[in-house]
């Protein structure tokens, strides 16, 4: 069982694992642009994502003896990946047709305010100055590492809204289940659920799936890096440190995605982006150091 109150250990494998999953998560653009570049579509992409990911896992979880969730916890597991994650990702990829990919990204990553936010009501629980400047820091930090124009619709800015709302119930409804039935059985039933409703969507609309070693390699990169690692490591950090902290911390992914870009594809890094880079370090020092708040 996770204790109420983490302590000091307990917090530095929670920083530990969410530092993992926003490496994963931060690696899946890199991942797509190969994927895109090699005529593998949207809906394909994201049915290999989940399938091949959930299966991965549903193999572990048989060799290492583990119960699947049942009852009201497997309904809800069901529903975080059937509904909430597709919800959100087709919300997040419509924004991107009325918005530019810098004012989406920034709206996204509104959810570690609306989670801290939330979190607190739902605890009832006062937010401390330093969390609330940590939070309002790394958003900052985060406008200024996605660059670009921050042009867009109204249509667009609420779809963004609204992709950020949908994943920030996702985690706060991950943060009750996950300590009952474990971050592998949840990252398994949350894969295999969403695989099912992509699979529907690319049967109704005919597959275009990977067709070279590239492009191949691109999906089960996002597949085993950017989803299983990703995914069970951020429900594990959450577990330890709370789905506020774990939300904030989790601004470290478009610094990777970034990083990576520049790397791998080429891309520049502009004086902005690090600062904002550096900014968001600096809010996930202060939270990594900050105790625990008594509950």
């Amino acid at each position: 069982m996770v204790p109420a109150v983490p302590g000091t250990g307990t917090r530095l494998g929670g920083f530990v694992c969410i530092v993992a999953s926003a490496a994963g998560f931060g690696a899946m653009p890199i991942f797509a642009k190969l994927a895109y570049a090699e005529s593998v579509d949207l809906p394909s992409m994201l049915f290999l994502r989940f399938a091949l990911a959930g299966l991965m896992m549903a193999v572990l979880m048989r060799v290492r003896g583990m119960v699947w969730p049942r009852g009201r916890n497997l309904l809800l597991l069901v529903a975080m990946g059937g509904v909430g994650y597709v919800a959100q990702s087709f919300c997040y990829f419509a924004a991107l047709q009325y918005a530019t990919a810098g004012l989406t990204a920034l709206l996204l990553y509104l959810y570690p305010a609306i989670v801290t936010v939330l979190s607190a009501l739902l605890a009832r629980r006062r937010l401390s100055l330093l969390r609330l400047l940590a939070v309002a820091a790394a958003l900052f930090g985060t406008g200024l590492a996605v660059g670009g124009s921050l042009a867009g619709s109204v249509f667009g800015i609420l779809l963004g809204i609204g992709a950020a709302l949908i994943y920030s119930v996702y985690i706060l409804v991950g943060e009750r289940v996950t300590p009952l039935v474990g971050a592998m059985p949840s990252a398994t039933v949350i894969m295999l659920a969403a695989a099912a409703v992509y699979g529907l969507i690319v049967l109704s609309r005919g597959a275009a799936f990977p067709a070279s070693p590239v492009a191949w390699a691109a999906v089960g990169g996002i597949a085993l890096f950017s989803t299983v690692v990703a995914m069970i490591t951020f429900f594990a950090g959450m577990a330890r440190l709370g789905a506020a902290d774990a939300a904030t911390l989790s601004t470290l992914e478009p610094v990777v995605t970034v990083i990576l870009a520049a790397i791998f594809l080429g891309e520049a890094i502009g004086s902005w982006q690090i600062a904002g880079g550096a900014i968001i370090l600096a809010a996930v020092v202060v939270l990594a150091r900050s105790g625990a708040e008594k509950r």
